[in-house]
């Protein structure tokens, strides 16, 4: 169990920090700390869990690590959710509107923006995930394979940039 949950960290924290980023921004742009603690919260938890999945998949081979279009379908799904739970949970919390008043349309529109979301999970994701597998997998045998595919798609990169 510990193997499988040492292969989810990058992509939780690639997850949760995105959603403690939406909570700065709300800051800076002058809502309460209030707010934007909620707001970061009701993001960071439910991205983090998405990101942590999606880290579990390309750990497992199931989604193929560097393929946009897969990682793309994942979030088209995971990241409206995750927006209507945060939304959901900031509205309880605060004690607004708890659903969106068009809820199709809100969800309609964060598939849109999913894309963006998506690009750069998988840009940072990228970048994260072998740093991490590298200090794990001398304890975790997946972490090893998962480590030694993306040193193998790192070789096969640059025999082709040659």
């Amino acid at each position: 169990m510990r193997d499988r949950l040492e292969l989810a960290v990058p992509g939780a924290v690639v997850g949760a920090v995105g959603g403690l980023v939406a909570g700065v921004l709300a800051a800076v742009v002058g809502q309460p700390y209030a707010w934007a603690a909620t707001v970061s919260l009701g993001l960071a938890v439910p991205l983090g869990v998405f990101g942590g999945v999606l880290g579990l998949l390309l750990g497992s081979g199931r989604v193929r690590m560097g393929v946009f279009a897969p990682v793309a379908l994942f979030w088209l799904v995971g990241f409206p959710l995750a927006r209507l739970v945060g939304e959901v949970f900031t509205g309880a919390v605060l004690g607004g509107r708890v659903l969106p008043d068009d809820v199709v349309g809100f969800l309609a529109y964060q598939g849109i923006v999913s894309f963006g979301w998506s690009l750069g999970f998988l840009w940072l994701h990228e970048r994260i995930a072998p740093h991490w597998l590298d200090r794990v997998r001398s304890g975790n045998p997946l972490a090893q394979r998962w480590f030694e595919r993306y040193a193998a798609h790192a070789r096969v990169l640059r025999a082709a940039r040659r």
